[in-house]
């Protein structure tokens, strides 16, 4: 955390302490997390068409499925040669989520390039 993120946060903590944000408008009422302000107005349409059509995009979709894998496993005996398979498949959700993100294997050419070499693919 940056010290004028720490020094804004102490601040606001005090604030809320000394009871000065307590009569702010809006307190207490739920939040609109459906705000699109940052979409770009020539896209708001679409966007809302597809949140209502359902459509989630990839990472949130492989996110989703990242926390039930996760979750599931949880409940299998650390022994069982399932909890070791459902392991492996949670692994592998995760590389592929971090190689949507740019942030995988791939990220890194110079290994990626090794790896190949070594598996016998150009």
């Amino acid at each position: 955390m940056r010290a004028s993120d720490w020094i804004a946060e102490q601040r606001i903590q005090e604030a809320m302490r000394r009871g000065e944000l307590d009569a702010l408008p809006g307190a207490g009422a739920p939040l609109t997390l459906d705000d699109d302000l940052l979409v770009p107005e020539e896209l708001r349409s679409v966007y809302r068409v597809l949140k209502n059509a359902g459509y989630v995009p990839p990472e949130v979709q492989a996110r989703r499925e990242l926390q039930e894998a996760s979750a599931a496993i949880q409940q299998l005996d650390p022994d069982s040669e399932q909890y070791r398979r459902a392991l492996r498949k949670l692994h592998y959700m995760n590389l592929r989520l971090a190689e949507q993100r740019g942030s995988g294997l791939r990220a890194d050419a110079a290994y990626h390039r090794k790896l190949l070499l070594r598996f016998g693919r150009d």
